[in-house]
């Protein structure tokens, strides 16, 4: 596939994720991640000059399905103060004494700069409804058992999410929603890699066998949280994530396709007075 437009992979429409593309490979995808990720970088020093956009980067997907080393090559070029990359793991203390969207609120880019969510706010109903025994360390007031969480509380739930992504949208944060969209045999190769290579040993945890053998019902949340809040100011893509190097720079391409139709974000312009008075600001200081 040598060209492609972020409506490919843009979810505008019901999806099943069975029928969904996990493999996909770009001709030469590192040498032209390697110019692509240039442009990204100097874009978002126009927009930190600008100042009125921030861009949210939200990373979800099943264990081992590039999100790391894709953060780590997509935005190598980007000055380090401009983009802050947050993993969330399991809940502080802390965090279970507020609402579940709380820490994610806190940390929100500012404006001019890039925020990346590596597991994101969608774990609340991705891996609580897998597990939802781990809702009840919430102390939310109208749960006190399994039982309590019912349907009507995900319909709630994912219109918080909803509401929650439409508040900071209108608000001026760009959302880009991506699901690394990762084959069954893919991960189990994954997998073994970190078994069978000793620099790799540090990321495996027996934990990640006993999700794998969950596939199916993570599956099955992630299409219906897909389809739920795939919105036109926070949209999902999906993409094909057996082949890191073609899924890192379908998401560059993505995002800087997106953002370049802002004819708005532009560096601001000098004070007239100040560009009136450049040569005399010029000799002053060469004539120190």
């Amino acid at each position: 596939m040598k060209n492609f437009s972020p409506q490919d992979f843009k979810i505008t429409s019901k999806i099943a994720l069975k029928n969904s593309q996990t493999k996909l490979v770009i001709d030469k995808a590192d040498d032209q991640l390697k110019d692509l990720r240039k442009k990204l970088g100097k874009l978002q020093d126009t927009m930190y000059a600008h100042g009125k956009y921030a861009v949210l980067v939200c990373l979800q997907g099943m264990d081992t399905a590039g999100k790391d080393s894709l953060i780590r090559e997509v935005f190598k070029e980007f000055n380090a103060r401009g983009v802050v990359v947050h993993s969330f793991k399991v809940p502080t203390e802390l965090e279970l004494k507020h609402d579940y969207l709380w820490r994610h609120y806190i940390v929100l880019p500012e404006r001019g700069k890039f925020g990346v969510f590596n597991r994101t706010h969608y774990e609340n109903v991705l891996v609580t409804r897998v597990h939802p025994e781990y809702i009840l360390g919430e102390n939310i007031p109208t749960v006190n058992t399994v039982e309590d969480i019912d349907d009507a509380f995900w319909d709630t739930r994912f219109q918080q999410i909803n509401n929650f992504e439409k508040h900071v949208a209108e608000n001026g944060t760009i959302i880009f929603k991506f699901f690394l969209n990762l084959s069954k045999e893919e991960q189990k190769q994954r997998l073994l890699r970190r078994l069978d290579k000793q620099e790799k040993n540090w990321k495996f945890s027996p934990g990640d066998l006993k999700e794998r053998k969950l596939w199916d019902n993570y599956q099955a949340c992630y299409e219906d949280a897909i389809n739920r809040t795939s919105k036109s100011h926070a949209p999902w893509y999906t993409i094909p994530a057996d082949d890191k190097d073609s899924a890192r720079y379908m998401v560059a391409k993505i995002m800087y396709d997106t953002l370049k139709k802002y004819d708005d974000i532009q560096e601001p312009e000098l004070d007239d007075k100040i560009k009136a008075n450049m040569s005399s600001y010029r000799q002053e200081l060469e004539s120190e």
